[in-house]
């Protein structure tokens, strides 16, 4: 039951995070929608990295690190990371998914959630205490 609870608050977090990051005006281009959140307070900074990191580990990834976990054909992710303490979080779900995340700095958060088919998605963070999740839809 307790495992049951995490996995819906995880999903209404995140979806309570889409649902933010919606207000801005998304970018299309190429038969992808791409939607993305990235705080400007350090304690909404700090908030964020602690969602993407209790999404990582119910996953059963890592809370730090560099995370992968692709669902379909013909993904690619990769990651660059110059610091300490950055957590990376590639998630695919669908086919022909390229993902980067660069990270130059330490204590960095970075989600990027790719859905559907040929979505092309990065994260660059330069800089300490960083946090951002990108969310693109391919069609």
């Amino acid at each position: 039951m307790t495992t049951k609870f995490t996995r819906t608050f995880v999903a209404a977090a995140a979806a309570a995070v889409i649902g933010v990051a919606a207000l801005a005006a998304p970018a299309m281009a190429a038969g992808q929608v791409s939607i993305s959140y990235t705080p400007t307070d350090p304690d909404e900074a700090q908030a964020l990295g602690l969602g993407l990191g209790l999404f990582s580990l119910i996953n059963g990834m890592s809370a730090t690190g560099a995370n992968a976990h692709q669902n379909g054909n013909f993904n690619a992710a990769g990651f660059n990371q110059n610091g300490s303490g950055n957590n990376g979080l590639i998630f695919q779900e669908g086919n022909g998914h390229n993902g980067t995340i660069s990270q130059n700095g330490n204590n960095n958060n970075c989600g990027l959630f790719q859905f559907g088919e040929n979505t092309n998605g990065q994260c660059v963070q330069n800089g300490n205490g960083q946090s951002s999740v990108t969310t693109v839809f391919g069609f």
